[in-house]
């Protein structure tokens, strides 16, 4: 999924990647469709996608840790 146009936003482009199985195994430390808690948590959940350690059944391909870390980097708009 890429953005529409300009900058990602979590409602539009990064809350749609996470799965409800995804969000199910992390409800434990955070909610992973809660903005407010993805970006508190942002830089560590880019360091576990790019290690391919999130989501726990297999890495998301390139082009949406792509899009995870581009958001990250410009702000982290809602």
């Amino acid at each position: 999924m890429a953005a529409v146009s300009g900058s990602p936003s979590f409602a539009r482009d990064i809350q749609p990647l996470f799965r409800d199985k995804d969000r199910e195994s992390m409800r434990f430390l955070f909610d992973l469709s809660s903005y407010e808690d993805v970006t508190a948590h942002a830089t560590k959940i880019l360091e576990e996608l790019e290690a391919g350690d999130m989501p726990c059944d297999g890495p998301w391909p390139p082009e949406q840790i792509d899009l995870f870390r581009r958001w990250v980097d410009e702000g982290m708009a809602p």
